[in-house]
């Protein structure tokens, strides 16, 4: 059921008024005990909901989505706003300007609630890695809420924002949204500007939605899409209409890959789990194939060396001199020195130093130009295989959320905990977390553009499981 119609038709009914709606949301957000909260937008969410409530009293129409409270992750820019990316080096930062992707929500009426939390940078799988404390999953608090987008997916789960913006690198969005168990989008790289989007790995860097049903995800990733001059990777994209992702006609295969589920790190519950949901598919009469695949630690390295390669790169700008908080040393060098080292977290760090030394001379060609040749390999192996499947099902993570505190100890089982989303990042291609078939949901992947697809499989699914 959408949310977002829910209550668009109770704002055009006068049900509610948007006011109402909007000052119940804030409350929800400021009592709330999960740390999923930078800042609050109260006055802005207050004016917004004003002007929606004096359009329907003078009986004019408004927009689906507009009036509609949503949270946003604080990697993204909205003017005049904190953009602290949950960081020391940020935590004063104003926003100049406004990202295209939350531009083009509040075009359409949309309200915004909260910057949400997150891993600093969206370095990290826990969002523990934060200067304003770690998140708390929303089904049981000793747990983490994932990462990086943990504060936007409890945030949905909890119901304090209709629907929230994360951002998706190796797994963001849909790690979190299966660890708090609602639906979270990757599109199509390319499908959503990243302008105004913090860059941590620029070319798998993708906007998404959060939110807690396949409509409200279509309704979101179709008011963001589009080419955007800022951003040269964009590209046109169809809109994907409500009828479309009813029919899943088309899906004859389904493929999934057997080394994910023979791996020695996927817990026994979700291995049992996710084959029994594919013993669902195939009492429909859809062919399941097993497919195979890089290793998953093969791609964990891949991806983390190009991540920490374009993070190093990426992060270089922040020095203290132009953005952030900088902190004087005896002399300019000092001053970038101890400005870096004071205000960046340990993870950070680690990908900084971590992606220098990749790129660095006499290690470039042994690992980077390594890393991007598998990256080749990878992108060619789903060519491949999506000429014999039409949707690709994986479990979203190996095993279920670790305890608040676990993952800091042990930076190695926070990547690995990336095994099954990283592939997919690295092969640019449109994937979504359903929150059904395992404890921590279930992946669908489809071909590069091929995002209808993908909401088309998941309707299917969710009516199935």
């Amino acid at each position: 059921m959408s949310k977002i119609r829910e209550i668009h038709n109770q704002l055009k009914n006068k049900e509610i008024s948007c006011l109402e709606l909007v000052r119940e949301r804030l409350d929800l957000l400021k009592k709330n005990t999960h740390n999923t909260v930078n800042s609050l937008l109260e006055e802005t969410a207050l004016n917004l909901a004003k002007k929606v409530d004096t359009k329907i009293a003078n009986g004019e129409e408004i927009g689906l989505l507009e009036g509609i409270p949503f949270g946003i992750k604080d990697v993204y820019m909205l003017q005049g706003t904190l953009a602290t990316a949950s960081s020391d080096l940020l935590k004063n930062y104003k926003s100049p300007y406004t990202a295209t992707a939350i531009q083009k929500l509040l075009d359409a009426g949309a309200i915004p609630l909260v910057k949400e939390n997150c891993d600093s940078f969206g370095h990290g799988s826990s969002s523990e890695n934060t200067i304003f404390g770690a998140v708390k999953n929303a089904i049981n608090t000793d747990l983490v809420g994932g990462g990086s987008s943990g504060g936007s997916a409890v945030n949905v789960a909890k119901d304090y924002t209709i629907f929230s913006i994360g951002g998706d690198t190796g797994g963001s969005i849909r790690q979190p949204a299966g660890y708090n168990h609602v639906f979270g989008m990757k599109p199509t790289y390319g499908r959503i500007s990243r302008f105004g989007l913090m860059a941590y790995a620029s070319s798998t860097d993708c906007v998404g939605p959060i939110a807690k049903s396949i409509e409200d995800i279509r309704i979101v990733l179709n008011a963001m899409s589009g080419k955007d001059a800022k951003d040269q990777t964009t590209y046109q994209s169809k809109t994907i209409s409500e009828e479309s992702i009813l029919n899943s006609d088309k899906i004859k295969t389904v493929g999934y890959f057997k080394n994910f589920i023979n791996s020695n790190a996927i817990n026994p519950k979700v291995k049992a789990d996710f084959l029994a949901s594919i013993e669902k598919i195939k009492a429909k009469g859809i062919e399941v194939k097993e497919l195979d695949f890089f290793e998953s630690d093969t791609l964990v390295s891949t991806y983390y060396t190009l991540a920490m390669a374009e993070t190093a790169s990426n992060l270089s700008r922040l020095d203290g001199t132009n953005y952030g908080n900088r902190m004087e040393g005896d002399n300019l060098k000092d001053t970038y020195s101890i400005t870096r080292s004071e205000n960046f977290s340990e993870e950070t760090k680690r990908r900084i130093v971590g992606g220098n030394q990749v790129l660095s001379q006499g290690f470039s060609d042994e690992i980077y130009l390594k890393g991007l040749n598998l990256r080749d390999q990878i992108s060619g192996n789903f060519e491949k295989d999506f000429k014999e499947v039409d949707v690709i099902l994986s479990p979203v993570t190996p095993s279920t959320p670790p305890k608040i505190g676990d993952s800091l100890k042990d930076p190695l089982a926070m990547y690995l905990s990336d095994a099954y989303t990283v592939g997919f990042s690295l092969g640019q291609l449109p994937t979504l977390t359903i929150p059904k078939g395992t404890e921590t949901g279930l992946q669908i992947t489809a071909a590069k553009n091929n995002d209808e697809l993908v909401l088309q499989f998941a309707n299917f699914l969710n009516d199935l499981i």
